[in-house]
């Protein structure tokens, strides 16, 4: 019993830990998005909100899935080409991080996204 009581708080902390990182890293990938992708806007793109909702979060991992993500977010925002072609893998994970969680599908951004 007590076996068994240890493994259920640890898988507890262990998922409670993970969701953590998962919202740190949309963190990450809003902050990205409002510094280095300004230029979407020219592209119609008011906001990362309305980045992140052109696709549902099936969709985004289709997308990244097939090794197709960063040109996708160049045929949405090609002001930005550039930009995706030379972003680091991290920041590639964060973005993406950010798009899925905000998705069509997903949360609703709070202010500034």
């Amino acid at each position: 019993m007590r076996k068994f009581i240890s493994l259920a708080v640890a898988v507890f902390l262990g998922t409670t830990m993970l969701s953590t990182i998962v919202s740190a890293s949309a963190k990450k990938g809003q902050k990205y998005y409002l510094k280095k992708l300004t230029s979407c806007k020219k592209d119609g793109l008011k906001s990362g909100a309305s980045f992140a909702e052109k696709y549902t979060r099936e969709e985004w991992e289709a997308l990244k899935t097939a090794g197709t993500l960063t040109a996708e977010w160049s045929k949405l925002c090609p002001h930005s080409e550039k930009r995706f072609s030379t972003m680091k893998e991290k920041d590639e994970k964060n973005l993406y991080d950010f798009v899925w969680k905000y998705a069509a599908d997903g949360d609703i951004p709070s202010c500034g996204g």
